[in-house]
């Protein structure tokens, strides 16, 4: 089936989502390395640098030092991620282009999270988002545990919907669905988007597939086939959770971007500059990476 959907942003998380959990701490030099390369490589949106705790998420220590080292002046929109008003004024300062705040659908999971209920969380955003616009400053929400919890299994459809709703209110711009877990299916992908949509008209839909029971790159084809087209994925397949038990990396960007070519879908990235990085980045964490794309190789090969 032909989509209608010609052009595909990449939303490249693997600076803060994918190392955030890899046994691998790489120092701020390494990941404005990385970062630098994925720039080179065509990527203009990247998730860099989260404002959290560093004894929390101890790969993320240095954000500023981050912020402050990666390339400017050549179009890319750098997504700083602030969890509480604390971590807004952090990003400000740092100078990043984008902020993202994230709720989760599953209760028990935000508290862990976020250390607090859901509401609240919720009810910051409104706070966050008012700062965001007295910034001038873009913010979306992501919505973890969109697809399922694994405290609490499945995730009501009307959480999506009123969550959705709030961010619309809100005057949030981008309204991410993220699978946290790696539990959905492309029949759950439709009907979330479709509740989302349907309760936030205003706003752009963005997808975030993890690839723990292999089914995040069907998910991510169930996403355009609905009109998404905005994806998150992580070089190299890199990724996780410290608070999702036994949840792996994301979708890897080299293998989404392969099957979008090969559909026919603009993303104006350079796929065997990204493959190369995604070497690199397995040779300098020092461990195997889940994508598969770096390894195979493209098809056809060139002559």
């Amino acid at each position: 089936m032909q989509t209608e959907i010609k052009k595909v942003q990449l939303v490249e998380v693997g600076p803060r989502d994918g190392l955030q959990n890899d046994p691998t701490i790489l120092d701020p030099d390494a990941r404005i390395e990385f970062i630098t390369r994925l720039v080179d490589a065509g990527i203009r949106r990247i998730e860099a640098v989260s404002f959290v705790n560093d004894k929390r998420v101890p790969a993320m220590a240095g954000a500023e030092a981050v912020m402050a080292g990666v390339p400017r002046g050549r179009g890319v929109s750098y997504i700083g991620l602030a969890l509480n008003p604390r971590g807004f004024e952090r990003a400000v300062l740092a100078g990043v282009d984008e902020v993202n705040y994230v709720v989760c659908a599953s209760d028990t999971f935000n508290q862990r999270n976020q250390g607090a209920p859901r509401a609240d969380t919720l009810a910051s955003m409104h706070d966050i988002a008012r700062r965001a616009r007295d910034a001038k400053l873009p913010c979306s929400l992501s919505i973890a545990t969109a697809f399922g919890c694994p405290f609490e299994g499945e995730v009501d459809v009307a959480i999506i919907r009123d969550i959705a709703r709030q961010a619309n209110d809100a005057g949030i711009m981008e309204l991410g669905l993220a699978d946290t877990i790696g539990v959905a299916s492309p029949f759950d992908v439709k009907l979330r988007v479709a509740a989302a949509r349907e309760a936030a008209p205003g706003v752009t839909i963005r997808c975030h597939f993890h690839n723990t029971r292999n089914t995040g790159i069907a998910n991510a084809y169930a996403a355009i086939e609905a009109g998404v087209a905005v994806l998150d994925a992580s070089t190299a397949g890199i990724g996780g959770c410290p608070f999702a038990p036994k949840a792996t990396g994301n979708i890897g960007s080299e293998d989404l971007l392969y099957m979008l070519h090969r559909m026919g879908i603009e993303t104006g990235v350079d796929l065997p500059k990204l493959i190369t990085v995604a070497k690199w980045l397995e040779g300098t964490l020092g461990h195997a990476t889940s994508a598969q794309v770096s390894r195979a190789g493209l098809f056809p090969v060139a002559a």
